[in-house]
Order: C-alpha cells, then sequence, then structure tokens
C-alpha cells in the first residue's frame, strides 16, 4: 500500500528587486532602510544650520527639518531634508553651527522669556542675575536624544518648562537659594528625551517644571513666576 505522498515544507522567500538583479549581496538591505547613526543626524544638521546661515532656509524652516533630522529612524528619512539644497553645500563638510550644538540665554536686571518653536542648544547655558529667565521647552526642538542645561542663578530666577515626556537628570546644587526640578520619568514615557541639569542657585530660585501637555497653555510660565515673585 502507498502512502500519501508528504506535505511539501517548502516556505518561499520573498526577495527584493535590487538582490534577484544582482545589485545586492544576499542579506544585504537597500541603502534606505539602513539605520541611520548619530553622526549622520549630526552631519545632516550641520548642513542645515549652514543653509540657514545662508539665507537658504528661514529660522522656521530649520526648526521643522532639525525635528525631522532627529526623528528620523533610517538613511533614505534623511535624504528628503537636504534635496532641495545645492549639490556643493550638501557635499561640503561643514561643522555644526551654535544654533545647534551651544544656546546661550542670559537675563540680567531683567525678564527674557524663551518660548514657541525654537531650536535649543545640545549644550545650553541659562543665566539670571537680578533677573528672571523663563524657558518653555515643551514646543522647542531638541537636537539628538539628549541635551545638558547648565542652570545658574544669582539673586534671579530661572523657570524651565520640560517636555512632558522627558526624562530629567538633576545634577546641580543651590548655595543660600532653592531648588526645585522633577526629575521622576513618567510612567511609560523611557524613551523621551534626556534632560541633564546642571549649574547651581546662589541667593536665587530655579524651578524645572514638566509640562502639562494638553496643549491649551494650562501652565504659563509667566503668571507662575508673577505669582510667586515674592517668595524665597
Amino acid at each position: 500500500m502507498t502512502s500519501a505522498p508528504e506535505e511539501s515544507q517548502f516556505v518561499p522567500v520573498v526577495v527584493p528587486a535590487e538582490q534577484a538583479a544582482g545589485q545586492l549581496p544576499a542579506g544585504q538591505l537597500p541603502a534606505g532602510q539602513v539605520r541611520a547613526s548619530d553622526a549622520e543626524r549630526d552631519e545632516v544638521a550641520a548642513v542645515l544650520s549652514e543653509a540657514l546661515a545662508q539665507g537658504r532656509l528661514t529660522s522656521t524652516e530649520l526648526a521643522e527639518r532639525i525635528d525631522a533630522t532627529y526623528a528620523a529612524k533610517t538613511r533614505a528619512e534623511l535624504v528628503p531634508l537636504t534635496a532641495d539644497l545645492p549639490d556643493d553645500l550638501r557635499k561640503t563638510q561643514v561643522s555644526p553651527l551654535s544654533a545647534v550644538e551651544h544656546q546661550e540665554l542670559s537675563a540680567t536686571f531683567s525678564k527674557v522669556i524663551r518660548s514657541g518653536r525654537w531650536v535649543a542648544g545640545r549644550h545650553t547655558s541659562a543665566n539670571a542675575r537680578f533677573g528672571a529667565l523663563i524657558v518653555n521647552l515643551a514646543d522647542a526642538v531638541l537636537p539628538g536624544r539628549e541635551i545638558t542645561l547648565d542652570i545658574n542663578t544669582f539673586c534671579g530666577k530661572a523657570i524651565i518648562t520640560v517636555p512632558e515626556n522627558a526624562r530629567v537628570i538633576d545634577e546641580g546644587g543651590a548655595l543660600f537659594g532653592k531648588r526645585s526640578v522633577t526629575g521622576s520619568t513618567p510612567e511609560g514615557q523611557e524613551d523621551g528625551p534626556l534632560i541633564r541639569i546642571t549649574g547651581k542657585s546662589t541667593f536665587g530660585k530655579i524651578v524645572v517644571h514638566r509640562s502639562t501637555g494638553n496643549g491649551d497653555g494650562a501652565f504659563n510660565p509667566a503668571v507662575w513666576w508673577w505669582e510667586n515673585r515674592h517668595q524665597r
């Protein structure tokens, strides 16, 4: 008696067209699907910053493209961000400008507010001397997965609003001053940006507050400062 033939265990394999045509070695992904590195994102950000300096991009366009740059996961996602820029600019080795690498914010005998859509520096120095510095990072473009805020106050106040999903590490101190930093990581937000807080409060106050994230402006740094201006 002849038994029935066993079912074929053959499973078809889908081969990319490039590989089938002999353009790619076996196991190699098309270039566009390769994951982008931090160095490659920095290179694109540098080109975009140079384009701003040459007047080819507006500050709003820069913010939008840098935001997309550091959100990109593959090389293919980076290509369109500089596709409309001159070839010589894209091929030139340029160094990141201070707009991306470093920002300096200062309030001396005055009140300075920075909020809305803007590009924060990877390393940002915030100084308040006999004044108030109010910085809102909730809608800012953060260049990279980690930024450092060096906050120093002397007889002044600094109020910083960080994104709702930010992870905050406080490495600063206080001398005859007050320091209040929201440092716990929200549940389920482990992939949020890491914000490292350094610096010192001397005869002043530093407050790092987490954004409500509801988009209705429930937390207004200016109002907060006015209502707490007499507190020490």
